[in-house]
């Protein structure tokens, strides 16, 4: 009652004209946050919203549109193909050296894309941030959104080369979703990390490209995993991408399946992508103050 006869007081309003509200205290939490993932379902139209603008924005006022989707990992399979398999003369694994490069890069370009877009995209939203309140998650989990529709275009350009090689079509495509799961999973737990720590740190803007390019080196894209010697294999199970990629190759082409290297991504991502959304929501709360 103190607070409400302050307020008429300073109001001008007699005391008995207000509502008596339960007096309720606002302040920072000492404990971890709570994810609260109910907020995302509540304010999933600005989701829905944000994803289809990001994707507008992408092709607007492009000649060739979304067929941009499929020039960019073609042609770099095109400069590997004729590098690395005709000059350098790369195994692959009994598979035609374009659909071994094109398969893994069918992951790779949705992932280095979603994490490029999901790492720059609170600072690229700088209005969104301090004007309007929606829980933040919203951005960078939009960013890796509107970039499966370009996973899923590249995905099903992949059936042309398959179809030119004669390459049967096996149950093992079943397990697909899976592995779009896992690669979604991840491009959104390493987003989550960079951006923010982007909103912090800006040198994460001109450190992402280069860790990205590291990233590409040491994922099997150009090269088969039996390639590297045996007793450097074991860093291959820190990179979860790399045992994604396998998987893609598996399942495509109907290889034998290295669930040891799976299992290893699959757990590594599951872990990246919860402490990556706990740390954000931790640091949320300084995101307007520092954008």
């Amino acid at each position: 009652m103190a607070l409400l006869e302050e307020i008429a007081e300073t109001s001008g309003m007699p005391a008995y004209s207000l509502p008596e509200y339960p007096l309720v205290t606002i302040c920072p939490s000492k404990k971890w946050v709570a994810l609260n993932l109910r907020d995302l379902w509540a304010y999933r139209e600005v989701l829905y919203f944000l994803i289809w603008r990001d994707i507008k924005v992408r092709y607007k006022q492009t000649l060739l549109g979304v067929a941009w989707a499929i020039i960019q990992p073609l042609f770099t399979m095109l400069v590997f193909w004729l590098f690395f398999g005709r000059l350098a003369g790369l195994p692959s694994d009994g598979i035609p050296y374009p659909l071994f490069a094109y398969a893994g890069l069918v992951p790779w370009t949705f992932v280095s894309n979603a994490v490029s877009s999901a790492g720059n995209s609170l600072i690229g939203n700088p209005s969104l941030i301090t004007r309007v309140y929606f829980p933040r998650l919203i951005i960078p989990c939009a960013a890796v959104g509107a970039g499966l529709m370009d996973f899923a275009i590249i995905l099903l350009f992949l059936l042309v080369p398959m179809a030119t090689y004669g390459v049967a079509i096996t149950w093992h495509l079943l397990l697909l979703p899976f592995l779009i799961t896992l690669t979604t999973l991840l491009a959104l737990g390493v987003g989550l990390w960079l951006a923010a720590l982007n909103v912090q740190y800006r040198d994460i803007r001109y450190v992402l490209p280069f860790l990205i390019q590291l990233w590409m080196y040491s994922t099997p894209l150009i090269y088969p995993t039996s390639l590297v010697p045996a007793q450097w294999r074991w860093l291959f199970a820190f990179n979860p991408l790399a045992g994604l990629v396998e998987g893609y190759r598996a399942a495509l082409f109907g290889r034998q399946w290295d669930w040891t290297a799976l299992s290893i991504s699959s757990s590594i991502t599951v872990v990246l992508v919860v402490t990556a959304a706990y740390t954000f929501r931790r640091m949320e709360k300084t995101f307007a103050d520092v954008v």
